[in-house]
């Protein structure tokens, strides 16, 4: 019997885990009877009743592992952590126990894995969230696709079923921070992406801010292409090109019409507020890659783990 394994990251979320819980197997009993059951909550830390529900699940179904983080160390390592767990032939990433992402497309991800799919990946081609949130998750996809080598399909995050040897060449990368489904992209494979409705949260409010999400959009940009700096190059070079043809015409102008050479001091001042604004956005983006390179060199621990449950 093939084994399906499910990771399902949580925070605070005493009001969803029991629901997502019961909507998998559920699932499982009704579509996918011949298939085994794996399904990994990864606890980022919680201080409501999380945890004491998951070890009510857990004590009654031993499908259920759990491991409880000693503090919170964000949903994309808390996750990767998790997937270290997951001894199934093929892997959902990621689930958020909210179920905004439906587990409803569960059935239809193991058949078109089945059909030889290596990566099957969810694609929110439509999101119940406002206008100014959907525009901003697509200018992101944007720009990550023209920066790094690979594409990354709009919509397409961690919601996604992997077979075991991709999620083997995932578990290979080192990363302190790591940005999943930049390398599931980036290990390549055979994928298909099946798109789906993200759906509202039905109870509680996300845990994830605004701050969060621009750092991982950051992490997403700068994790696998140093494009950003090499555009800070060439425009550089542009900046000092265009300077220094506007110190010729300033010459020109000088030597051949005075009247019409610039005067004062406007032209100085902006000048050199505009070339100063330039260096401290060219420093912020070099100050990204520093900082990047320094959590990866100290070799801490990804994750912190405090306990684990049904996990040998």
């Amino acid at each position: 019997m093939k084994k399906i394994s499910i990771v399902s990251p949580c925070y605070n979320e005493q009001d969803n885990v029991r629901a997502c819980h019961e909507a998998v197997r559920a699932l499982f009993e009704r579509e996918l009877p011949g298939y085994e059951r794996e399904h990994i909550f990864a606890d980022n830390c919680s201080t409501d009743g999380t945890v004491a529900i998951l070890r009510e699940i857990a004590a009654s179904d031993p499908a259920v592992k759990i491991v409880v983080n000693a503090r919170n160390f964000g949903v994309f390592r808390s996750t990767f952590n998790a997937l270290q767990y997951a001894s199934g032939d093929a892997t959902l990433l990621m689930l958020p126990v909210d179920l905004q992402d439906p587990p409803e497309l569960i059935p239809r991800f193991v058949r078109m894995w089945e059909e030889g799919h290596e990566v099957v990946a969810g694609q929110r081609s439509n999101r119940e969230e406002g206008l100014v949130m959907r525009s901003m998750r697509g200018l992101f996809y944007r720009i990550v696709n023209r920066l790094a080598g690979f594409e990354i399909p709009e919509g397409v995050g961690e919601f996604q079923l992997v077979d075991r040897k991709v999620l083997d060449c995932i578990l290979k990368y080192d990363d302190h921070y790591p940005y999943i489904r930049g390398m599931v992209a980036a290990c390549g494979f055979k994928r298909v992406v099946v798109p789906y409705v993200w759906k509202s949260r039905k109870h509680g409010v996300s845990k994830i801010r605004i701050w969060e999400l621009f750092d991982q959009a950051f992490n997403g940009m700068f994790s696998f292409t140093n494009v950003p700096m090499r555009l800070c190059t060439l425009f550089g070079f542009g900046i000092a090109g265009l300077c220094l043809l506007y110190a010729l015409i300033t010459l020109a102008a000088y030597l051949t019409a005075p009247h019409l050479a610039p005067r004062g001091v406007v032209s100085l001042v902006l000048g050199v507020f505009f070339l100063f604004s330039i260096q401290l956005i060219f420093i912020g983006l070099l100050g990204e890659y520093v900082t990047s390179i320094h959590a990866q060199v100290r070799r801490g621990p990804l994750v912190t783990e405090r306990e684990r449950i049904n996990i040998d």
